[in-house]
């Protein structure tokens, strides 16, 4: 076998097929390397009981694919091939497009504030690929280890995995259908835990209600605009000084009071825990935790301390069940105080003032025999998380046994799912971000977890009306629906955007709560079997190649939603693709371009709630609605799950699931019980069925549930006459109702109208994104044919800037930039964009960003201050300026990334994270060109310059980042004389 990755250099490599051998149920097989290899790898932390994998099953099936192994120096190289036409999903927690094929997946977990569709490692690892065949055939393949895992899918039909030696492979399949390949998965690793309710309505959080009045106040007016809400998050403020398990005592001096205060409101309480444990002696989760010997410990033995929230912090060793039972002690009397759920947070773990924003990896952790023993960090940083979460779930178990934990957690692993909810992490508030997170939730889902969400809205930066309702009507369709937003930023709960914007948000808002008995029973089938509870649109006919690519819709079941991802179009304008068969489109008497279109697969029917307040209001005793798709043979079926909404008595029976079917016959529908199951009572309430005809229109029946209910059913035309009606009253409907207003939207020069939303130039090698206002920022850019994504940032934060720095600024500065002239278009000799912003004193920014046609490998930049209108008394010179170029660029390996160049004076250099800071001038100046290397991608991205413009260079990491600095000099300018840095880069192979 030839190893090439993306160097220009081949290593030959040996491979020989896997041996195998079949475990745990029909179709389910284990590879290794070698009867060596299987001796030696570690114990599965992944399978809810890690004994399954070591125990062979009796089974003469042979499995249809067997992979190739490997070895090159310590890592172990796994290769399995498929037909073309393969396409590949899942590895967990990920950015960008929804198909993987093409795709390269990091297991680290990270960090990842601001990340971008082209980001490698997330908050979690899931090393584990969903392989649909041509002919809608799937089979699973899951790498069960824990270490730092590669993922290549970017030759079509290849899945190459790439981790440190000796790991197994665990494949499902193939079976008939996704569905049938994410149950036999959850065999393995488990399924979701069954939330309670009020923990599928709607969640409000922020970065930080600061208070407990402010709590109450945002609980009081979701009750008083009537949107419904179910639970206020309290974040990191409410801590004294971050220390975990504390209050403060001004602005949260008597939490169990403002637990009441909540609950009286209909309101759950979810409280924030982190591990980083401040190191204080007299505190007493310090204390304590010292007095057990729970932190984990450097390589020289002594309790390893990373900067966090709270300052010099200590970590507990989650690995060790002496320190999960220390936690989930804490968190037992934390749960006195009335908290409902806990939110664990930075479990990565995060640490800043560190390049690699996590502890090192030859921190000393004390694991049980059955995850690995003791172990460097390298082996257990991907399980920390889970693990945490677990402890967590523990401790919330020991305070209330009669009621389910609410756990949500960003750090995870496959097989959390088990202890926790988690979401998306620490997005931006833009377009892109709002069509990711679909894709991120199904893949989620796809990889075992399927209670997850966005932060709606964006937690990074400022949403706008439009994309703060767009997003609200998605995500309240979402698994797990909240709405958070980072300190700093504006408000962004549902009324802070307007009143057009309150309304489309209370509208998408109830449509959930009506749907919530649908979810409810959509999670016992999950908790029950392992099916998603959201998953893409092609399962619903995995054959059709057509839905495998469809990114902006989703099913619930047999419910597809459709929504639009684009600023300018409403969901109704899009083309919906639609799988074979019935589907028909309806709405709850709100459609609205902002909301997202529904349609009920034909032969289904789905139970709907009427839309109260918050799921405290609902009551078993209220009227239920079924509605009603018959297929082509006049048929449909569905279920209800019902129970109290909490504790554990559906596992002893106190539940009720019925089974509802619906036949014609002639004119006549009839909806009736077909069976049940459980000893929970049949309510006794009224049932209102609406039989769904197309277009939007349907009839309408009331009866008793539990007994035969019929429908007259008009003629052919008049069915048809009921549709057209409903047709054309819709087209009507959404002729007069608009778009949420785009508020925040600044005037440019020659009639254009700059947004938020960026300019793309994307040409050969690299796709740009470009916001023109703020410095006219680069926000991110992509090398396509690596599919890396080296510099992303959000609006006003990093990424890719210019400026003469606040030193030089004067009084009527801005950032605003203005497109002065803009080619992106396929012609010419190269695609531009010119930018320019006024820096004050008479001075602009001036900035030409461009891709020639003739190497379309490079793009080039190059930027000026001018003085144009200067006054005379100064000599027709500025104030004294400087051109500083200041790029942000993430580190996707932060301990295998150097900057290497040589200097004037032919010096070589290689400059790692840990040198620190460093400044080059003169002859110690890189001789027109540096390097960005990463030795894990075999990539470098080279920055050439004109050495004559720079006066100096500066290096400056940071957690997770380094910034590649050029300076020119500190001088006056005239109109004659621009300062200038003209500079381009490339990415190229690193030998």
């Amino acid at each position: 076998m030839t190893l090439s990755g993306d160097s220009s250099e081949t290593v030959e490599m040996t491979s020989t097929d896997m041996i195998f051998e079949p475990i745990l149920e029909h179709g389910v097989f284990r590879f290794d390397c070698s009867v060596d290899h299987r001796k030696a790898a570690f114990p599965s932390v992944s399978f809810k009981n890690s004994k399954d994998r070591e125990v062979p099953i009796v089974s003469h099936i042979v499995p249809a694919y067997i992979p190739t192994c490997g070895c090159l120096q310590d890592q172990q190289v796994v290769t399995f091939e498929f037909s073309p036409g393969t396409s590949f999903y899942g590895t967990g927690e990920v950015s960008g497009q929804l198909e993987r094929t093409g795709k390269r997946v990091f297991t680290w977990n990270t960090d990842a504030w601001g990340y971008g569709s082209g980001t490698t490692s997330l908050y979690q690892s899931h090393p584990w690929v969903l392989v649909v065949l041509p002919t809608g055939e799937t089979l699973g393949v899951l790498a069960d280890t824990t270490r730092k895992c590669e993922i290549d899918l970017r030759k079509e039909g290849i899945i190459r995995i790439i981790s440190p030696a000796s790991y197994p492979i665990i494949t499902f399949g193939p079976f008939s259908s996704p569905t049938a390949v994410l149950e036999s998965l959850s065999h393995a690793i488990g399924t979701v835990f069954m939330p309670p309710k009020w923990a599928l309505g709607y969640h409000q959080c922020r970065w930080s209600y600061m208070s407990d009045k402010r709590v109450a106040e945002i609980a009081q007016t979701f009750r008083d605009k009537k949107i419904p809400s179910d639970v206020i998050w309290m974040d990191i403020d409410y801590m004294d000084g971050f220390r975990c398990f504390t209050f403060d005592k001004e602005r949260f001096p008597d939490p169990s009071a403002l637990a009441k205060d909540l609950h009286s409101n209909g309101f759950k309480a979810i409280w924030m825990l982190d591990p980083g444990i401040k190191q204080e002696e007299g505190y007493y989760v310090y204390d304590s935790g010292s007095k057990n010997d729970v932190w984990i410990s450097r390589a020289d033995g002594k309790p390893f301390t990373g900067e966090v929230w709270p300052g010099p912090c200590v970590f507990p060793d989650y690995t060790n069940s002496k320190a999960r039972s220390w936690w989930a002690n804490l968190v037992k009397e934390f749960v006195s105080n009335g908290v409902d759920g806990i939110w664990n947070d930075m479990n990565e773990p995060a640490v800043f003032k560190v390049v690699t924003k996590t502890m090192p990896e030859n921190n000393i952790h004390h694991g049980d025999d059955e995850l690995g023993g003791v172990q460097n960090h390298s082996h257990y940083h991907n399980v920390y998380g889970m693990l945490m979460a677990r402890s967590t779930y523990e401790g919330m178990e020991l305070a209330d046994k009669n009621k389910r934990p609410f756990v949500l957690t960003r750090a995870g692993f496959i097989g959390s799912q088990r202890y926790a909810a988690t979401w998306t992490g620490d997005n931006l508030s833009n377009w892109e971000h709002l069509h990711m997170s679909i894709s991120m939730v199904l893949q989620l889902g796809l990889s075992g977890q399927p209670l997850s969400g966005p932060d709606i809205g964006g937690f990074a930066g400022n949403a706008t009306p439009r994309l703060f309702g767009r997003w609200m009507g998605v995500g309240a369709m979402f698994p797990f629906c909240r709405g958070h937003s980072e300190a700093g930023t504006d408000d962004h709960e549902p009324w802070s955007f307007g009143e057009e914007c309150e309304e489309v948000c209370r509208a998408a808002l109830k449509r959930r709560y009506q749907l919530l008995p649908h979810f409810y029973t959509l999670f016992y089938i999950a908790h029950t079997t392992g099916a998603p509870v959201a998953a893409p649109i092609f399962f619903a006919d995995p054959i059709d190649s057509r839905l495998r690519a469809v990114e902006n819709g989703f099913l619930l079941g047999p419910l597809l939603i459709y929504a639009s991802t684009l600023s300018s179009q409403g969901s109704h304008e899009l083309q919906h693709i639609l799988p074979r068969g019935i589907w028909h489109r309806f709405d709850f008497a709100d459609s609205h371009p902002d909301l997202p279109t529904l349609y009920l697969q034909g032969g289904s029917i789905i139970s709907l709630a009427p839309p109260h307040l918050h799921v405290g209001e609902f009551s078993l005793s209220d009227d239920l609605t079924l509605l009603v798709s018959l297929d082509e043979n006049g048929k449909a079926k569905g279920l209800l799950f019902e129970d109290d909404g909490d504790g554990y008595g559906y596992t002893k029976g106190r539940f009720l699931v019925t089974h509802y079917i619906a036949e014609r016959d002639s004119s006549t529908v009839t909806v009736k019980v077909s069976k049940t199951e459980g000893d929970w009572q049949r309510p006794n309430r009224r049932v209102h069925v609406q039989l769904l005809l197309g277009g939007g229109a349907m009839l309408d029946a009331w009866g008793m549930d539990g007994e035969f209910i019929h429908i007259k059913v008009p003629s052919e035309s008049g069915i048809s006459e009921l549709i057209s009606t409903s047709n054309e009253r819709f087209k009507l409907h959404m002729e007069n109702t608009k778009l949420i207003p785009e508020k925040e939207v600044v005037p440019g020069q020659k009639g254009m109208e700059l947004s938020k939303e960026p300019v793309e130039l994307s040409s050969g090698d690299w796709k740009l994104n470009i916001v023109p206002w703020v410095g006219g920022r680069i926000l991110s850019m992509t090398h396509v044919p690596s599919g890396i994504q080296w510099l992303h940032s959000r609006i006003d934060i990093n990424g890719y800037e210019e400026y003469s720095g606040t030193e030089y600024r004067s009084a009527g500065c801005t950032e605003e930039y203005n497109v002065i002239e803009r080619d992106l278009e396929h012609a010419g000799e190269e695609e531009s964009l010119i930018l320019e912003g006024d820096v004050g004193g008479g001075l602009v920014l001036r900035r030409k960003i461009s891709i020639a046609k003739a190497n379309q490998r490079v793009f080039r930049i190059a930027s000026s201050i001018e003085a144009r209108s200067v006054g005379a008394g100064s000599g027709g010179f500025s104030r004294l300026v400087c051109l500083r170029v200041h790029p942000t660029f993430t580190l996707l390996h932060p301990t295998e990334s150097f900057v290497s160049f040589t200097s004037i004076d032919g010096s070589k250099h290689e400059v790692w994270p840990d040198s620190g800071d460093q400044i080059y001038e003169g002859n110690n100046l890189p001789h027109g060109k540096w390097m960005l290397v990463d030795k894990s991608l075999n990539l470098r991205m080279v920055n050439r310059f004109d050495v004559s413009q720079v006066f100096k260079c500066i290096i400056h990491w940071d957690c997770g980042t380094v910034n590649l600095e050029l300076w020119s000099k500190e001088r006056p300018v005239s109109k004659e004389s621009p300062l200038k840095i003209e500079h381009e880069y490339e990415v190229t192979s690193f030998p």
